[in-house]
């Protein structure tokens, strides 16, 4: 989101005018307090582009990779069939 912003030279405030929220809902995006919901995937396709599969996709790896991070599954065994 950032990128798109700086792109189009957004400002935090003048995004979230054009997505129609509070600018502290973008404000908590840029800095990962919030995550990417169904919504404002259907909002930022509308205003930036890119299709609302995108900005979850992305919201998605975003997860995962923090996921990774803070997991240990070094104890865990993939199951085989009997």
């Amino acid at each position: 989101m950032q990128e798109s912003m700086e792109a189009l030279g957004l400002s935090a405030r003048a995004l979230a005018k054009a997505l129609d929220v509070a600018p502290s809902t973008v404000q908590r995006l840029l800095v990962g307090k919030s995550d990417v919901s169904p919504e404002m995937a259907l909002r930022l396709s509308a205003v930036l582009g890119s299709s609302p599969h995108v900005w979850l996709g992305m919201q998605n790896e975003y997860d995962l990779f923090h996921a990774r991070q803070s997991v240990d599954f070094s104890h865990l065994q993939r199951l085989q069939r009997a």
